[in-house]
Parts: structure tokens; C-alpha cells; sequence
């Protein structure tokens, strides 16, 4: 299932505009929900330039990816609820951009980014639209960094391969998003979050990048409220 931001703001406006009717049983005060979902993550790429000896300008680009996620969450009041976002490791290429770009694929990286959130939900439990907003801590935890032919060229030519690692980070996140209830215990849910995520990239050579990724995410899920 692929999202865009677009598509997702359109759903968003629809979902929002709907009259807040009776009958429905949302998320209240003691209530656990448990949502399954896909969720994808884009990357919003400023890059700093790889330090020298590299090529003055080289930079990098980070590809987006879509994972499943299982999203708990557990009602304070009527109103504000504590939710916890899990699952599977993201898979990003990393690829040349600024004076290196077009040279291809210069690595991979693995992203698993937790994400806890405290959010408002509007209108009250019994209403068949509940649009809500949220802020929360996410820890970019990054693994399985791979480089490539490409990333040693650049970084060590004529020397060893060079492997990376990018740091660990937490981030601020903000979010927004709505639930449809579909019956007294069932619900879909719409939900776009902006996390704002500095990081550095470190090479075996010694070499360093600052890569500001402040990524994008939709995600769309089914859930269950117990």
C-alpha cells in the first residue's frame, strides 16, 4: 500500500468534515486499543557535505520505505490518551547527491524508530469522528549499516572498504490524525506525523557527515478497542 502526503491531507479534510453523530463507542478514560497498520516513513533530506578528502559538495539522499506497525494506546480521560508506535525495521538506501550525485547506491541502513506520543482527541467517546493530535519522543535507533563500492570510491579510493554507522538519536515527533469508528469496537485510523531528527553520519576513514533526515510518516491501520 503506498501513501502520499497529498492523499493523506485529502482523507484527513473528508473524515474531518463529517458531523461528529452519536451512536459510536471511541476511546474513553480507562480504555486500552490495540491498531495494526502500514505505516511509511520518508525522509525529508537536508545533507551536510562528506569531510574531506572527499569531493567538495558530496552529499547524500536517504529512500523512503513501508513497514507493517502495531500501535497501542491507553486512555487517560475521554480526551487524552498515552499511545506507543512499534514495528519492524525500516530499510533505507543511501545514495550520492550534490556534486556525487548519479554515482548510485552508496549504502543501506536499517532505522527502527519507536515513537511515544501523549494525545488530545476531539470531540467526545461517543462520536463517529474523532480527529486528535499528538506530541511525542522518538528514538532513531539505526543498525545494519552496509556500505558499497560506490561509498569507498568516494571516502578511501585505493584504500580498505568503508563502513559507517550513523548515530542514535531521540527526536521530537508531532502528529495528527483521525479515527472512523466502524462499529462499537472496531475503528480505522489516518494518522501523519513530522519528526524532526539531526544525525551524523561516521565513516571508518575518519571522515564525517551531518545529515538532517526529518522524516515524513503516513500511516493507515485497523484497530480494536478493548
Amino acid at each position: 500500500m503506498k501513501f502520499s502526503l497529498n492523499s493523506a491531507a485529502q482523507l484527513l479534510a473528508l473524515a474531518a468534515a463529517m458531523a461528529a453523530a452519536p451512536g459510536a463507542s471511541a476511546q474513553s478514560a480507562g480504555q486500552w486499543t490495540l491498531k495494526a497498520g502500514v505505516n511509511k516513513i520518508t525522509p525529508k533530506v537536508t545533507s551536510g557535505d562528506v569531510s574531506a578528502p572527499a569531493l567538495p559538495h558530496s552529499k547524500g539522499a536517504v529512500s523512503s520505505d513501508t513497514q507493517p506497525v502495531l500501535i497501542v494506546a491507553y486512555g487517560l480521560s475521554d480526551n487524552i490518551s498515552a499511545e506507543v508506535d512499534l514495528g519492524l525495521p525500516y530499510k533505507h538506501t543511501i545514495s550520492g547527491a550534490g556534486a556525487i550525485e548519479g554515482t548510485g547506491k552508496l549504502g543501506t541502513v536499517e532505522a527502527l524508530p519507536p515513537t511515544a506520543f501523549i494525545q488530545y482527541r476531539f470531540f467526545t467517546p461517543a462520536a463517529k469522528v474523532r480527529p486528535y493530535v499528538g506530541l511525542g519522543a522518538t528514538y532513531a535507533y539505526f543498525q545494519k549499516a552496509t556500505g558499497s563500492a560506490q561509498m569507498t570510491a568516494i571516502t578511501n579510493i585505493g584504500g580498505q572498504a568503508t563502513t559507517f554507522k550513523i548515530d542514535n538519536k531521540l527526536a521530537a515527533t508531532l502528529q495528527a490524525g483521525i479515527v472512523l469508528a466502524l462499529n462499537e469496537r472496531w475503528y480505522a485510523d489516518l494518522a501523519v506525523t513530522k519528526t524532526f531528527l539531526k544525525t551524523k553520519v561516521r565513516f571508518s576513514t575518519g571522515q564525517t557527515q551531518d545529515m538532517t533526515l526529518d522524516p515524513l510518516a503516513v500511516s493507515f491501520g485497523i484497530g480494536y478497542k478493548f
